[in-house]
């Protein structure tokens, strides 16, 4: 015969119908309880001065207690050698537990002192009094204000119907469910990215009316770029995107499903009651029947916890205290960490855009919404240009080099410029030069011709332009041989130079020499 547990329900009805003047047997019949039973009630009622023919109604709860608390065992039950055993090492025990030992290899520590345990008894020990393998109890956290916290989750749903070429397509689901009213919002997407987080951000704003202050997601890459129980690191975009709309991101620990609990089962809720049998073209017909089901199956169920109406409760108490609902849809941004080549240009979203010459082999940070692109040297914005299309090119002449621009711009009117400089005759041959239906491809022979002027002088190429031009000769080799084969002018010869006086020079008298025959003839 089973054993069947008698409640105190049931144990108070004995009692009564007892004291009432019912018999044992008769008792026995109405309540379906043995008549042993029963007796051994009777027996211990007596024993706590209970007496038949009494009053039913002046029974009262303390003595069904006490009548209870009688037919228990009074000795409690003594435990055996091995429970003694494992009392005498409880010490020992507890501090392998607490450095993270298992209860197997504690056991086979003990039998090295020749202590053997079993198995079974050391395990109740353990989980019994030291509290091994238990895990915390879970406290329930409060709701929070009305409209301040919206929990965010994401998963796998279902296949859409096959396309024009039989493919069938899986799709994804951002789930947002408020801590309060738990009025959920699904937004179906392919995938899960940084864009896709903020796309569903603002149809979940448009479908509440207003934006909540706080977003709780979980660690996914599209949100959280380094998990942290403290100080997490949020995708810059989406970071920006927050501070747009004026909400605190506040993620959930890893691996802490506790922490977002009102949202964290809901992924296979929404993919069976939602969407499954649901025959789903597009994307398109997914969104729309997320809504359908948000609003009018979801959101009118009376809910578990809160006993109300997601969508009455929500209606309520959160919608007026949300924030404003944007204005205008989000220009969502695109974040890359370009490198500067060597021709000066990053690419950016399949686009190239020119940067000063500095920065050539650096790495530096870009964004680039619908309008603009913006590049940025730590906090400081070094280069804003205007947004191309893929394949496109935005190229600041300031960027490069003074003495690379015109090659770099193809800019034939500067070359002209430079060799009238080194006189009108350069000039000229430059501009003939230059003469045709493809300037610019003509614009290494006036390099050449600047290259005759740096090699032979300005004046020796005037001339020889000059020249040139009257032969109607142009030619930049020709001219080079020209050049080469003339005779340099000669330089005009010094004058004479004057010898100075010496400081000590006698006169010229001084050195006549007088003949003897003549000097006497004199004296006669």
């Amino acid at each position: 015969m089973a054993y069947r547990e008698v409640t105190m329900i049931e144990i108070t009805e004995v009692l009564r119908q007892w004291l009432g003047g019912a018999g044992r047997r008769q008792i026995a019949r109405r309540l379906g309880l043995d008549p042993k039973t029963v007796r051994r009630y009777l027996r211990t009622a007596e024993r706590c001065g209970l007496h038949t023919g009494s009053d039913p109604t002046a029974l009262t709860e303390a003595q069904v207690t006490a009548v209870i608390t009688a037919l228990r065992p009074g000795a409690e039950r003594s435990y055996g050698e091995g429970w003694q055993a494992c009392e005498a090492q409880r010490v020992f025990i507890e501090e392998r537990l607490r450095a993270g030992v298992r209860l197997s290899k504690i056991r086979r520590l003990l039998l090295r002192q020749g202590l053997r345990l079993p198995r079974a008894t050391l395990y109740r020990f353990a989980t019994a009094v030291l509290g091994a393998g238990r895990s915390a109890p879970t406290i329930p956290v409060a709701d929070g204000a009305p409209g301040e916290e919206l929990d965010v989750d994401t998963g796998w749903m279902t296949l859409l119907e096959p396309d024009a070429h039989g493919q069938r397509r899986r799709f994804r689901a951002w789930i947002f469910t408020p801590s309060v009213s738990r009025y959920r919002f699904v937004y179906p997407c392919f995938a899960e990215t940084t864009a896709s987080a903020i796309e569903a951000c603002e149809a979940a704003w448009a479908f509440y009316g207003g934006v909540f202050r706080v977003l709780i997601p979980d660690n996914t890459k599209a949100i959280i770029l380094g998990a942290d129980p403290l100080q997490p690191r949020i995708v810059p975009a989406f970071l920006e995107y927050a501070q747009a709309r004026g909400f605190v991101v506040d993620p959930a620990r890893v691996r802490r499903p506790q922490d977002k609990a009102r949202v964290e089962r809901t992924v296979p809720y929404v993919r069976e009651d939602c969407f499954g049998g649901e025959r789903l073209g597009t994307i398109e017909h997914a969104r729309i029947r997320a809504v359908v089901w948000c609003r009018e199956e979801a959101g009118v169920r009376r809910h578990a916890r809160t006993q109300r109406r997601p969508r009455e409760h929500f209606e309520a108490d959160e919608q007026p205290r949300l924030l404003p609902a944007p204005p205008a849809p989000y220009d969502v941004p695109l974040w890359a960490e370009p490198k500067i080549a060597r021709d000066q240009h990053a690419q950016v979203a399949k686009a190239l855009y020119s940067l000063p010459t500095k920065y050539v082999g650096r790495h530096l940070r870009a964004r680039a919404d619908r309008t603009t692109v913006r590049f940025y040297d730590g906090t400081e914005v070094v280069k804003v240009h205007p947004r191309q299309p893929p394949g496109g090119r935005s190229t600041d002449a300031a960027d490069f080099p003074a003495y690379k621009t015109a090659y770099a711009l193809r800019d034939v009117t500067a070359l002209e410029r430079a060799a009238t400089q080194h006189g009108p005759a350069i000039g000229a041959y430059a501009r003939a030069l230059l003469a045709g239906p493809l300037p610019w491809t003509r614009m290494r022979r006036v390099y050449a011709l600047l290259g005759l002027v740096k090699r032979y002088g300005a004046a020796r190429v005037e001339a020889m332009c000059q020249l040139a031009l009257a032969a109607e000769l142009v030619d930049v080799t020709r001219l080079k041989r020209m050049l080469a084969l003339a005779t340099p002018p000669l330089a005009d010869a010094p004058a004479p130079r004057e010898t100075p006086a010496a400081r000590y020079l006698r006169p010229v008298s001084d050195y006549v020499l007088v003949h003897p025959t003549a000097a006497g003839r004199h004296d006669a």
